[in-house]
């Protein structure tokens, strides 16, 4: 017989210039259009005008010794104030009582909430209106409330003493009948809150709930502790009270105090855009669209109970900021109109730069990314690089993911974790920084169960190619893409925690020859966007090692909403794939030939499902044999 030709060797796919995967030119080409939305942010920098005064102007009218004497009665009074308790009754009657002589009448506002660490209890918001010459409404709130654990003197007893002295303004004394009462020219609405220190659920309540048309909040909050004066305007949304609204109220500290309130730095700012959370009461008004900010003397957490902040009034203090809140309610009186709505935006300094270009310039910094990832998804087309393995890959690692989460949830719904509602959780009481040791240990060991299903398709069981790898890399980096683009859709000022890990994983592939400490470092710097998310919990608001388990509370509650979750089960996905590759344990998912065998519990299901379907169709059949 004659011998046959010698079977032609099998081609390997070229890599050609894929050597260098990512086009160093193209990559640093497209930062040029980098710099047109960077020079227009820069052109629409601006300095907030506040509204005109008043005319005429009046002096402050502040009484201080009142006010203090105030605080120090309903703290010392009522310490335990915590909703559903006597002691919450106890300064529900005694806020009507202080208001009862000026002739002003408060309306209780009952409802039922989920009050953290103390179950479902019934709450009180107590409203007193001024009917002014306009329908239109100025707000001014402050909570009633206290964590139980202290007096709440400055937290906030000086609070709602300055909103019965500013109600007080307004009314007409009964023991001096011919006194003129002051009229204001839209109606204002005092208002004291329930549950504010329990994720802010009284302005919760009202914000859903109240009829009316608010054209500003004020919220009183500690107003007498040591700390300097500060505007607290992050909200539950990535909006802000309007830039006029604010700049009126700082210069009215300003006038007050002698100095301008604080605020965050620029970064802070931005963290507080892309992950709005307050823990103060503006928050739940700001998510309905009622421009609002909180006025206070504390930091962005409340202070302890204990602590001198919450238990001692600094009379100085709350006679500067009582004052500025009475003037700045004068200045909104006078032409609140001028500064409508919400808006986002950040402070530089005096100045500041519009939300609207912030977002330009941050979906602008995710172009180059996007053009490398996918000229690097259309060379290995053109070299006819198989990607569907690395795509199966990811598929695999997006499923034990999302099979976490799916736990996570299951296990809230169930009642595993503490519930809460979905609200900023006081750090100060459970669950916000109780870890369920039990519950932990059940979730990990589903988690791992999981793992080792998804694992046994991700084990690299013979040497992987480059083209492999390259593979792998692209499948990573499109994904990572989808992942932009969702955050785009959601809340495109997130893309500050996302930004980091596209830039500098997108130079992996070309580190995969460089020493270990090189790759080890591009895969730090692309974690820099979750660790400011969990920096900024665990220093800003004095959380600490706490941060994490805080911001998985706040997932099970449903305060980070599911397509949050879903996002960053995606970029996870990502980034266990681009982390496989850098440390050479990559693998694409393996062909019918190259899968292990079934395990027994992977077996038994087939069997089930085969079973199901052989009754399937035998049913199929005997019904269509009747019929003929």
């Amino acid at each position: 017989m004659a011998a046959l030709p010698p079977r032609p060797a099998r081609r390997r796919p070229r890599l050609g210039s894929l050597e260098r995967p990512v086009s160093g030119r193209l990559y640093r080409g497209t930062w040029l259009l980098v710099g047109m939305p960077l020079l227009i942010a820069a052109f629409s920098v601006r300095k907030a005008e506040p509204l005109p005064a008043p005319q005429p102007t009046l002096p402050p009218t502040f009484d201080r010794s009142g006010t203090v004497a105030l605080a120090t009665d309903l703290s010392s009074s009522y310490p335990d104030r915590v909703p559903g308790t006597a002691g919450a009754a106890g300064a529900v009657a005694w806020f009507s009582s202080q208001l009862a002589p000026y002739g002003l009448k408060t309306l209780d506002d009952r409802f039922r909430a989920l009050v953290p660490g103390h179950g479902r209890q019934t709450l009180v918001n107590q409203l007193v209106t001024i009917p002014g010459r306009l329908s239109t409404e100025i707000v001014v709130m402050a909570h009633r409330d206290d964590t139980g654990t202290g007096p709440g003197a400055s937290d906030n007893a000086s609070g709602v003493a300055t909103l019965v002295q500013l109600a007080r303004s307004y009314g007409t004394p009964l023991a001096a009948p011919g006194t003129r009462a002051i009229s204001p020219l839209h109606t204002l609405v005092f208002v004291a809150t329930d549950g504010g220190a329990f994720g802010a659920l009284g302005a919760r309540r009202f914000a859903r709930t109240h009829p009316g048309h608010a054209l500003a909040v004020i919220d009183l909050a500690a107003l007498a502790g040591r700390g300097p004066p500060r505007l607290v305007l992050t909200g539950s949304e990535p909006r802000l009270a309007s830039p006029g609204l604010v700049e009126t109220a700082a210069q009215r500290v300003l006038d007050s105090t002698g100095s301008r309130p604080r605020r965050p730095t620029a970064l802070a700012q931005l963290i507080d855009l892309a992950f709005p959370f307050t823990l103060y009461e503006q928050g739940p008004l700001l998510e309905r669209g009622l421009p609002a900010l909180t006025l206070t003397s504390a930091g962005e957490r409340p202070p302890s109970a204990f602590s001198d902040q919450a238990s001692r009034l600094d009379s100085v203090r709350l006679s500067q900021l009582g004052g500025a809140a009475q003037q700045l309610l004068r200045w909104l009186d006078s032409g609140v109109e001028l500064a409508p709505g919400t808006a986002s935006y950040v402070y530089f300094g005096p100045r500041l730069l519009p939300g609207w270009a912030i977002e330009l310039a941050l979906i602008a910094a995710l172009s180059p990314f996007l053009l490398a990832a996918v000229d690097l998804f259309a060379r290995c087309r053109r070299r006819h690089i198989p990607l569907a393995p690395a795509f199966r890959s990811y598929r695999s690692r997006v499923g034990f993911w999302l099979w976490a989460a799916a736990i996570f949830e299951l296990f809230a719904l169930v009642g595993v974790w503490p519930s809460a509602p979905a609200v900023a959780l006081p750090p100060d009481v459970s669950p916000a920084t109780h870890w369920p040791a039990l519950g932990l240990l059940g979730f990990a060991v589903l988690s791992v169960l999981g793992w080792l299903v998804a694992r046994a398709r991700l084990v690299p069981r013979r040497p992987v190619s480059p083209s492999e790898e390259i593979a792998g890399s692209a499948a990573a980096l499109l994904a990572l893409a989808v992942v932009a683009l969702l955050v785009v859709a959601t809340n495109p000022f997130a893309l500050v925690f996302l930004l980091p890990s596209l830039h500098a994983w997108l130079w992996l592939p070309h580190a995969r020859v460089r020493p270990v400490w090189t790759r080890a470092a591009l895969l730090a710097a692309g974690l820099l966007g979750p660790l400011l998310l969990l920096g900024s919990l665990a220093w800003r608001y004095g959380l600490g090692l706490d941060a994490p388990w805080y911001l998985a509370e706040l997932t099970a509650t449903g305060y980070v909403r599911l397509p949050a979750v879903v996002i960053a089960a995606g970029w996870l996905a990502a980034a266990g794939q681009v982390t496989a590759l850098s440390l050479g344990r990559y693998a694409p998912y393996p062909s019918a030939a190259e899968r292990p065998p079934r395990g027994p519990l992977r077996e038994t299901v087939r069997q089930i499902v085969l079973t199901v379907r052989a009754r399937r169709r035998a049913s199929e059949t005997g019904r269509k044999a009747l019929e003929g």
